[in-house]
């Protein structure tokens, strides 16, 4: 794995790319919930009385199945409003300068506890 960072790593110093990572469990709080979605209280935020009651989700959190899907859908949003365009690639997006024959390119991948990098130009 970390010979596959340097490698994208050094791409992105080659072609003056932009590189962003952010936490995967920090990105999963910026989708929104479509859906009624109830659960228990966490144990350690139960008010004395009040263990009966059920927190409703407005957002979508880490380990909620509709989570990802979620974080997707919001993630596409908000980079289509900067002019990206979807590629048929798997979370590849690309956006072609004007008058120009350059492209760049947002470039994401998982692995289980982090979106490790966005490339950018």
């Amino acid at each position: 794995m970390a010979k596959s960072i340097r490698i994208m790593l050094a791409i992105a110093a080659w072609y003056a790319y932009e590189i962003w990572q952010m936490d995967m469990k920090t990105a999963f709080l910026n989708g929104f919930v479509e859906e009624e979605i109830y659960m228990d209280q966490p144990k350690d935020f139960t008010s004395v009385g009040e263990e009966q009651k059920v927190c409703h989700l407005q957002r979508s959190i880490y380990g909620l199945k509709q989570a990802s899907r979620s974080w997707n859908i919001r993630f596409d949003e908000v980079i289509r409003g900067y002019d990206f365009i979807k590629n048929d690639l798997t979370l590849v997006y690309t956006r072609s300068s004007v008058g120009a024959q350059l492209r760049s390119s947002c470039f994401m991948w998982t692995t289980s506890y982090s979106l490790r990098t966005m490339l950018r130009c």
